[in-house]
């Protein structure tokens, strides 16, 4: 799947079942791997969180005091996530297999643990049991560290890249760009089950805890399924063409999934699962962020070097914002009102005030 990751939004390696990307021309530079989870924002400590992956360095921006601060950390990061309980932000370095443990107070690293070198890509922090979780594409195994002791255990998942959690019940989901299933986890209880949700090319993936659905993309079929937590029914939903990411308003029960195809943003109502808008945004969007707080939704226009915004009260584009080259990955800072996206080339991140959008939004 790391092939795919790199070059799916370029053109490249493993696009002959999705012919429409073959058009692309724009080529990134090489060895570099794409992850949404490139940037973070933890609301705890009110800051953000961007890797720099051709540095092997993580930058710490403090929102309230606009100073940023560049700490080293392993080989070649990729993700990172942040539990806003304790303050901590975990950095994982795919090429070494480690895991940088941050301290949210001095921005410095206090551990490096040691997750395998099995091509770990996915990480994601439950902060109510302070647990963090390490997907690895070559291994068949999840890693799962204690945030307390920094002790590391493995449960056998099979392999998996993608991963997203569901706090409140403790459910963790996971799975692979080459899978038909949800793989569901409970990390209460230890049980394991498998959930079907259509054929391969699983790409994004997104929760609303409010009503208990999980969102999955699925590039090829051009929709998106809904998967029921509780009843585990699964309802498809027609979108643009190669759905690649999605996120959700637990407020308001919007869902907004990025169409990489057709440059558009496909607007479901959560509650009767029909799609209420279609929006054009920039050139091969790839990313996206919600701020429930101000119903603003950001788009990262991969080719476009742009992050347009919508208004998600109207359901229309309000404007369209310059960002660095080739944004992949982006995040919210609701508390200060800024925008964070991280890019493909130099620099590799860039901040955006929306203050005003969201003083207009309100």
């Amino acid at each position: 799947m790391h092939a795919m990751l790199a070059t799916l939004l370029f053109g490249g390696m493993g696009i002959a079942s999705v012919p429409l990307m073959a058009q692309v021309s724009l080529e990134p530079p090489t060895g570099v791997l794409l992850n949404v989870r490139a940037v973070a924002f933890n609301p705890g400590t009110g800051k953000i969180y961007a890797v720099d992956e051709k540095q092997g360095t993580v930058f710490i921006t403090n929102g309230a005091t606009n100073s940023t601060v560049n700490v080293k950390v392993g080989e070649a990061p990729d993700a990172v996530a942040v539990n806003p309980v304790t303050g901590r932000a975990y950095v994982l370095n795919t090429a070494d297999g480690t895991v940088s443990v941050l301290d949210g107070k001095r921005d410095a690293v206090i551990v490096t643990v040691n997750v395998g070198k099995t091509s770990p890509y996915g990480i994601a922090v439950n902060g109510i049991t302070n647990t963090i979780y390490v997907t690895n594409t070559y291994s068949n195994l999840l890693r799962i560290i204690d945030g307390a002791t920094n002790a590391v255990t493995s449960i056998k998942t099979g392999s998996a890249d993608g991963i997203a959690i569901n706090r409140k019940i403790d459910n963790i989901y996971l799975f692979g760009y080459e899978s038909n299933n949800l793989k569901v986890l409970n990390g209460a209880s230890g049980t394991f089950r498998v959930q079907p949700v259509g054929r391969m090319h699983l790409w994004g993936i997104a929760i609303n805890p409010a009503t208990h659905t999980v969102y999955v993309t699925r590039t090829l079929d051009s929709d998106i399924v809904a998967v029921d937590e509780n009843s585990h029914v699964v309802t498809t939903i027609p979108t643009g063409t190669i759905p690649c990411a999605v996120a959700v308003n637990p407020v308001t029960n919007m869902v907004y999934v990025v169409n990489y195809g057709d440059e558009t943003v496909s607007v479901i109502d959560g509650a009767t699962h029909h799609v209420v808008a279609t929006l054009p945004v920039g050139k091969h969007p790839q990313a996206i962020a919600v701020d429930p707080k101000t119903n603003l939704v950001y788009v990262a226009n991969t080719h476009g070097n742009s992050v347009t915004v919508i208004d998600g009260a109207s359901h229309s584009v309000l404007t369209t914002l310059g960002a660095g080259k080739n944004p992949y990955a982006i995040t919210v800072d609701a508390k200060d009102g800024k925008v964070y996206v991280a890019n493909l080339s130099e620099p590799s991140f860039t901040m955006i005030d929306v203050r005003t959008l969201r003083k207009a939004a309100r």
